[in-house]
């Protein structure tokens, strides 16, 4: 009885590997995202008008601008560093979330992308064009996470973050 038993386990453990072993990785070509294109630009149309921007520490500015260069440069490790030092002085920055949602995104590590993009949005201003690349970058990352209802309802969203007033207006 008992080798029944093992010689199942075996067979079950088998088909498991053979299964696993047909998924082919998807091409990391198909996989990137032009950050600009998919997200920057669009929710700069989006977010034209209103915007609200919390003060900046100068030191926070400072590695903002390293962060810039070296993500021009394509160093996306060492921008990711600027950036992750910046939140440590300013920890609920929507602006520094955003920025590291942006650098995780274009890294393929779509799950931290959504993470700083919620948290950006969470503590961040609901209009604007903050507002719009939180959400648009949620969006991206649902996609590329195989949630199309999820990013379709992102883009929505990220649409209406133009079309919001502020309470008091």
């Amino acid at each position: 009885m008992h080798a029944k038993y093992l010689r199942w386990v075996l067979m079950a453990v088998a088909v498991q590997l053979v299964a696993c072993s047909s998924q082919q990785p998807v091409p990391i070509q198909e996989r990137s995202v032009d950050i600009e294109q998919e997200v920057r630009q669009p929710a700069e149309v989006e977010g034209a008008g209103l915007q609200v921007r919390p003060l900046q520490n100068p030191g926070v500015r400072e590695l903002l601008t390293q962060a810039d260069q070296a993500e021009q440069q394509g160093d996306l490790n060492q921008a990711g560093i600027f950036l992750e030092r910046a939140l440590r002085i300013q920890p609920r920055d929507p602006e520094l979330l955003q920025r590291i949602a942006e650098i995780k995104l274009q890294q393929s590590n779509y799950e931290q992308s959504l993470n700083y993009a919620s948290r950006s949005y969470d503590v961040g201003p609901k209009v604007g064009e903050l507002c719009s690349r939180n959400w648009r970058t949620i969006s991206v990352s649902r996609d590329q996470l195989d949630d199309p209802a999820g990013a379709e309802d992102a883009r929505q969203r990220s649409v209406a973050c133009a079309a919001k007033k502020p309470e008091g207006f």
